[in-house]
């Protein structure tokens, strides 16, 4: 399928992008803006990138039945951790990551992807920022079983 109009996704400016939303929001119609219902347009990841800077807070991008597709910077160590009950999917969108295991590293530059099987600890670092999209469970809490204060409720955007 080829667009026809000149305008994407990725060529509007951000003002018009949040307009459309209003106006969705407004009427009650399904949008493409990280919430459950049709896709209305294609979600352009590096515009929703550009939406926060804070790192280790996960955004929710959209879901796909009962998971969430959600994007988070990175930067330094974040906490030793596992999930008992869903295994953990990383793809680096931007930068480099490492994935520390207890037994060996998994390093990963853009464009790769890891799990984690459920039951695994892992600490994921980054040396420098990276942008790193997640599929999970809409009910994974980030810090699996560790908690603490890297725990982030994951926001919509």
């Amino acid at each position: 399928m080829t667009r026809t109009n000149k305008e994407t996704a990725a060529t509007r400016p951000i003002g018009a992008d949040l307009d459309a939303l209003a106006q969705l929001v407004a009427q009650g119609r399904p949008h493409s803006f990280g919430y459950k219902g049709e896709m209305t347009d294609a979600t352009n990841l590096n515009r929703k990138l550009d939406l926060f800077d804070e790192h280790w807070q996960p955004k929710i991008v959209a879901q796909v039945n009962d998971y969430d597709v959600r994007i988070v910077k990175v930067k330094g160590e974040f906490v030793w951790h596992k999930h008992d009950h869903t295994d953990d999917f990383f793809l680096v969108l931007k930068g480099h990551l490492t994935i520390q295991l207890r037994d060996r590293k998994v390093e990963l530059d853009e464009g790769e992807l890891y799990v984690v099987p459920k039951g695994v600890e892992h600490c994921p670092r980054a040396e420098e920022e990276a942008s790193v999209l997640l599929i999970e469970p809409s009910d994974t809490v980030n810090t699996g079983d560790a908690g603490g204060p890297l725990t982030a409720e994951p926001e919509r955007i």
